[in-house]
């Protein structure tokens, strides 16, 4: 069964927003890393290297199902934040977004009967869970330390431990 024009023009939507995030998240590993938080730049550049691994996962997806795939222009992320705390607390303003949005896109997915697309999308929505717990307990961590110098060091030391999972990476790259 063909992708719906629908579903097909709401999956290449969704395939930008995937690129727009790595875009958003290696912003803000800039940022950090001009306030010499190497753990916390670490950690960005990790995130913003999984969601090209989200996108890559969208349009082998897309190519899978002959779709017609558009990549779209990418707008420019912000480039500063106020503070640790303020830039982990725009990145989980942006995977709220985004688990908003893979709802919608679900919801279509399911009142078009595309049980293959649904299939796709129950994995990013269980991703999503993961990703905004991960990122309340980083800002819970921040906010715990707050201006301590010592807390945020600790911090930043175990945020450049992260690692990706390697079904993250699995057979989801353009290379």
């Amino acid at each position: 069964m063909a992708l719906t024009a629908k579903l097909q023009e709401a999956l290449n939507e969704q395939l930008k927003y995937e690129f727009e995030s790595a875009y958003i998240y290696l912003a803000m590993a800039t940022y950090l890393d001009s306030r010499d938080l190497e753990g916390a730049t670490h950690w960005m550049r990790l995130q913003a290297r999984e969601e090209i691994t989200h996108a890559a996962k969208f349009h082998t997806y897309l190519s899978d199902r002959d779709a017609n795939i558009v990549l779209q222009a990418i707008p420019a992320p912000p480039a500063k934040w106020d503070s640790i705390v303020a830039t982990f607390a725009a990145a989980l303003a942006h995977e709220q977004k985004m688990t908003e949005r893979l709802n919608k896109l679900m919801d279509l997915a399911q009142s078009e009967k595309d049980h293959a697309t649904v299939s796709l999308l129950q994995w990013f929505v269980d991703e999503q869970v993961e990703e905004e717990a991960t990122i309340k307990t980083v800002i819970a961590r921040l906010k715990l330390v707050g201006e301590d110098s010592s807390g945020l060091f600790m911090i930043d030391r175990d945020l450049s431990t992260r690692v990706i999972p390697p079904q993250i990476g699995a057979g989801t790259t353009f290379a």
